[in-house]
C-alpha cells in the first residue's frame, strides 16, 4: 500500500519541478527572439496540462491517504472522528484483497467441523460390525445377549452429559478449541478399543468414544451456524448428517473385510487429520465479538465472510448488539435465571427437544446400530445380510447427499413433512409385513428390504438432518451453548433409550410391534411439528433470534 503512496506523491513531487522550471522558461523566453518564444509557447502548454493533472493525481494522493488512514483504525471496525466524536459507517472503501473466496473459506471451516462429526459416525456404526464378530468361537471377549446391548448402549450412555458439558465448555473455551479438546479422547477411546482383550477395556473405549459424541453434537453444528453466511449455511448443516452416514458406511465396510481391532486402528487416523484440518481455520467471530475480542472477532469474520455489503451489515448488527450488551448493567444471579425464562429459549427449546425425540424414536438409530440383526429379521435368509447392510448404507449416504442440495434449495418445514410422512409409512408397513407373515420365511423377501430402503430415503433427508441443521440456527448468541446443549442431551437420552430397548423389544413385543412403534411415533411427531416448526432457510441468526423473541403474533 504504500509503495502505491510513494508512486503518487513522487509524481507530484515532479509535476511541481516542471511547473517551476515551465515558469523559468517563460522568464527567460522574454528577453528570447521569436524562435525561442516560438518554443516557449509549446512549453507552457505542456507545463499547464501538467499542472492540471497534478492536481487531480493529489486530489488521488489525498483520497488514498484517507483509505490508509481507515485501513489501520481498529481493523476496520469503526471510525472516530475527533472533531466530531462520532462513529463513522463500517468499513468504507476499504482496499484490503482477500487472498481465497469467502465461499472456500467458510467451506474449509465447516469441513474440520464435519470431519470430526465422521467419526461420530464411525462410532455408531462400529457396533454393527462388532458384535457379530464377537459371537464367533474364539473371541476374546465373551458374549450374550445383555453383553452385547451393552457393548452397543455404552457409547450411547455418555452422550447426554457430554452434551452439557459441551454447552458450557463451547462458551468458556470457544467453538474451536472446543473441537481440539474433544480430539485427545475420542483418539484414546479408539485405541482403547484397538487394543481390548477383556470387556472392561472394550467399555471403556466405546464410553469415551460415546462421550466425544455428545461433545461433539451441539459444538459442530454451533461453530458451523456462526462461520457460515445463509446461503451456505444449509447445505453445511446438512453435511453433518451426510458424514454420520459416511462414518457408519465406512465402519461397515471396513468391518466387513477386517477384523474389529483392525477397524478401530484405522479409526484412530481420524482424529489425527481433524486436528491438522482445525489449525487452519479461524474460531467462531461470533463468540469472540461477544467475549469482547472486537479485532479477533472482526478478522476471523473478514476471513470468512470477505468485504461484500451483505457480511457487513451483518457484521455490524452484531456488533452493535454487543455494544448494546455492554451498556447494560451487570445482571444479578435472580436476572440470569429470569432469562432462562425467556420465549427465545424456551420456544426453540420445546421445538428441539419435540423433534430430536421424533428423529431418535421413529428407529433411525436401532437401524444403524443393529443393521444385521435388523435386516436378518425383515428379509430372512433370501439375501446375503453383508450385502444388504452395505447397500442401505449406501443408499443412506446418497440420500444424505441428496439432502444437502434440497436443504438448500427448499424449506425446512417442507422437507420435514414430507420426510416424516414417509418415514412413518414405510415403518408400519414394515411392521405391517412381518405381521401378516408371522415372520417366517416367504418368497417376498424383497418387499421388506424396499420399505428399509424407503425408510432410509425418507428419514435421510427430513428427520435426520433438520433437527442438528436448526439447532445451530434457532438458539439466541446469549444461550446458543446452553440451548444446543439441553436439545442435543436430549436427543442422546433418547438415543441410549432406543438403542438399549431394541433388542429387548424385538424379542419381548416382537418385530412387528416395535417396526409399528416407530412408525407411529414418526407420525405424530411429524403432526407436531406442522403447527410449531419455524421456517429458517434464507435468513440470518440475528432475524431468526428477533423472531422468536419480537412481534406478538409472529408463527413460531
Amino acid at each position: 500500500m504504500d509503495g502505491r503512496g510513494n508512486i503518487y506523491i513522487n509524481q507530484a513531487e515532479m509535476g511541481e519541478d516542471q511547473v517551476l522550471n515551465g515558469v523559468t522558461n517563460k522568464e527567460h523566453s522574454e528577453n528570447s527572439g521569436d524562435k525561442d518564444n516560438k518554443q516557449t509557447t509549446n512549453t507552457n502548454s505542456i507545463d499547464t496540462n501538467a499542472s492540471k493533472d497534478n492536481g487531480e493525481k493529489s486530489t488521488e494522493v489525498s483520497n488514498y491517504l484517507q483509505n490508509i488512514k481507515i485501513s489501520n483504525s481498529s481493523a476496520g471496525l469503526a471510525l472516530t472522528d475527533k472533531d466530531n466524536a462520532k462513529d463513522a459507517p463500517l468499513l468504507i472503501d476499504t482496499k484490503t484483497v482477500v487472498r481465497f473466496s469467502p465461499a472456500w473459506n467458510q467451506t474449509l471451516a465447516a469441513s474440520a467441523a464435519i470431519l470430526m462429526t465422521f467419526t461420530s459416525g464411525l462410532t455408531s456404526g462400529y457396533s454393527a460390525i462388532l458384535l457379530p464378530q464377537l459371537k464367533q468361537p474364539g473371541s476374546v471377549i465373551p458374549w450374550d445377549e445383555n453383553t452385547a446391548s451393552w457393548i452397543a448402549a455404552m457409547a450411547a450412555l455418555p452422550m447426554a452429559p457430554g452434551c452439557l458439558i459441551s454447552g458450557w465448555m463451547m462458551e468458556k473455551c470457544g467453538r474451536r478449541l472446543s473441537h481440539f479438546i474433544v480430539c485427545a479422547p475420542l483418539l484414546l477411546g479408539w485405541i482403547f478399543i484397538a487394543c481390548a482383550n477383556n470387556l472392561t477395556l472394550m467399555l471403556v473405549g466405546r464410553f469415551l468414544t460415546g462421550l466425544c459424541v455428545g461433545l461433539l453434537g451441539p459444538v459442530g453444528p454451533v461453530y458451523i451456524g456462526e462461520t457460515s453466511e445463509p446461503k451456505f449455511r444449509g447445505i453445511f448443516l446438512a453435511a453433518v448428517s451426510l458424514a454420520i452416514a459416511v462414518g457408519i458406511f465406512v465402519a461397515h465396510l471396513i468391518g466387513t473385510f477386517l477384523t474389529w481391532q483392525w477397524t478401530a486402528v484405522i479409526c484412530c487416523l481420524f482424529p489425527v487429520l481433524s486436528v491438522l484440518l482445525l489449525c487452519a481455520v479461524p474460531e467462531s467471530p461470533t463468540w469472540l465479538i461477544c467475549k469482547g475480542q472486537m479485532d479477533k472477532g472482526v478478522t476471523s469474520y473478514h476471513w470468512l465472510r470477505g468485504y461484500s455489503d451483505e457480511a457487513k451489515a451483518e457484521l455490524q448488527a452484531i456488533i452493535d448488539k454487543r455494544r448494546a450488551v455492554d451498556n447494560q448493567p451487570i445482571p444479578t444471579w435472580r436476572e440470569k435465571l429470569s432469562n432462562l425464562k425467556s420465549p427465545e429459549l424456551l420456544k426453540p427449546l420445546a421445538i428441539m427437544i419435540i423433534f430430536f425425540i421424533t428423529c431418535q424414536f421413529s428407529g433411525n438409530n436401532a437401524v444403524a446400530f443393529y443393521s444385521i440383526e435388523i435386516v436378518e429379521k425383515a428379509v430372512g435368509k433370501g439375501i446375503d445380510h453383508y450385502v444388504a447392510m452395505l447397500v442401505i448404507d449406501a443408499l443412506r449416504v446418497v440420500m444424505s447427499v441428496v439432502a444437502c442440495v434440497v436443504c438448500k434449495q427448499y424449506g425446512r418445514r417442507p422437507l420435514c413433512f414430507i420426510s416424516g410422512v414417509w418415514t412413518a409409512l414405510s415403518m408400519i408397513a414394515l411392521g405391517s409385513f412381518l405381521h401378516w407373515t408371522g415372520g417366517e420365511p416367504t418368497n417376498l423377501s424383497w418387499l421388506p428390504l424396499s420399505c428399509l430402503m424407503v425408510y432410509i430415503c425418507a428419514i435421510s433427508i427430513g428427520l435426520v438432518p433438520l433437527p442438528w441443521m436448526m439447532c445451530g440456527e434457532l438458539f439466541p448468541t446469549r444461550v446458543r451453548g446452553l440451548g444446543s446443549g439441553i436439545s442435543s442431551a436430549t436427543t442422546f437420552l433418547a438415543f441410549f433409550v432406543v438403542v438399549k430397548t431394541a433388542p429387548g423389544m424385538m424379542s419381548t413385543l416382537g418385530d412387528a410391534v416395535t417396526f409399528l412403534f416407530y412408525g407411529s411415533v414418526a407420525f405424530v411427531g411429524t403432526c407436531a411439528m406442522y403447527f410449531i416448526l419455524p421456517e429458517t432457510k434464507g435468513k440470518s441468526l440475528q432475524e431468526i433470534e428477533d423472531k422468536f423473541r419480537g412481534i406478538k403474533g409472529d408463527k413460531v
